[in-house]
C-alpha cells in the first residue's frame, strides 16, 4: 500500500475582493518527491503557499499535512512543515544563533544546540554564527532562512524562490541539500521563475494559471508533449496565452 501523501490539497479557492486568486485546485505533494509549483507572477502561487502554511484561511477547500487537516489539527500539522522564501528574513536585530535558537524552541526542536550546530555546518554559516541577520548579505539571509526552515526535519518543506539571491556555487549546494532532504523521505513544494534549476531539481511540476492548475507532469516529459522545446519555452507559453484546463493533458 502507497504511502499517504505528505500534502494532500482539495478543492481550494480563494478570492479577494472580486478577483478569484485560486480557484478550485487540487494537488498532492509525496513522500521523497519535489514538486515545483510554477507560473507567472499573478497566477495564485504565493496565496497557494500561504493557505498552505495556515496564514490565509482559504474560501473553501481542504489542506492535509502528514494526514492531519490544518482545520481541524493545526498545531500538530504545523510541527510537520517549515517554510523559506526571500520576501520572509528573519529578525535582524537577532543574530544567526538567536535565530535558529528561537525558531528550534518555537517548534520544540530536541537536542536544540546539536541541532542548531549541524544546520549551521551544513549551510555554511559557522563564520556569521554571533553576526546579527539585518547587517547579511541577502544571499547570507536566504541561507539563514534556509537552516532555519530544516531545524524541525520537517515532513514538508514550502520554498519560495529559495534560491533567487544566491550565487551559481551555493545555489547549487542548496539544491543538493534538498535532493538529500527528499531522498530521505521528505517532501517538497518549490516555486521558481529559474526553469532549469527546476527541471535538475522537481520530480513532478505544476503550472498555475489565473488561479487554476493547467498543466502538470514531469518537468523534462511535459514541453514535448505539448510541442515546446523545453521547460523555460513551455513557461513563456502559458503565461502569455493560459491553456484551458480540459486541454491540459495530451
Amino acid at each position: 500500500m502507497r504511502q499517504q501523501p505528505v500534502l494532500f490539497v482539495n478543492g481550494l479557492c480563494k478570492t479577494y475582493s472580486s478577483q478569484t486568486a485560486v480557484d478550485d485546485i487540487s494537488f498532492t505533494v509525496h513522500h521523497g518527491e519535489v514538486v515545483g509549483l510554477l507560473g507567472p507572477n499573478g497566477a495564485g502561487k504565493t496565496t497557494t503557499l500561504n493557505m498552505i502554511l495556515g496564514v490565509l484561511g482559504p474560501d473553501k477547500g481542504q489542506v492535509v499535512i502528514d494526514g492531519l487537516d490544518i482545520a481541524t489539527c493545526r498545531i500538530q500539522a504545523m510541527e510537520r512543515i517549515n517554510f523559506a522564501a526571500v520576501y520572509a528574513p528573519l529578525p535582524g536585530n537577532l543574530t544567526v544563533e538567536q535565530n535558529l535558537r528561537v525558531f528550534g524552541m518555537l517548534y520544540g526542536v530536541k537536542n536544540l544546540t546539536a541541532r542548531i550546530n549541524k544546520v549551521i555546518a551544513q549551510y555554511g554559516l559557522a563564520k556569521f554564527r554571533k553576526t546579527r541577520c539585518g547587517v547579511l548579505s541577502s544571499g547570507e539571509q536566504t541561507r539563514v532562512s534556509l537552516a532555519k526552515a530544516m531545524l524541525n526535519i520537517p515532513r514538508l518543506l514550502l520554498l519560495d524562490e529559495p534560491t533567487a539571491s544566491l550565487d551559481p556555487a551555493v545555489a547549487q549546494d542548496i539544491r543538493a541539500n534538498i535532493r538529500d532532504y527528499a531522498a530521505k523521505g521528505g517532501g517538497a513544494l518549490w516555486t521558481s521563475h529559474n526553469m532549469q534549476e527546476v527541471e535538475s531539481v522537481c520530480d513532478r511540476v505544476l503550472f498555475l494559471s489565473q488561479g487554476r492548475i493547467v498543466l502538470e507532469g514531469n518537468p523534462v516529459e511535459l514541453p514535448l508533449a505539448h510541442g515546446a522545446k523545453n521547460l523555460e519555452d513551455l513557461f513563456i507559453r502559458v503565461a502569455k496565452e493560459p491553456l484551458h484546463p480540459e486541454k491540459a493533458t495530451p
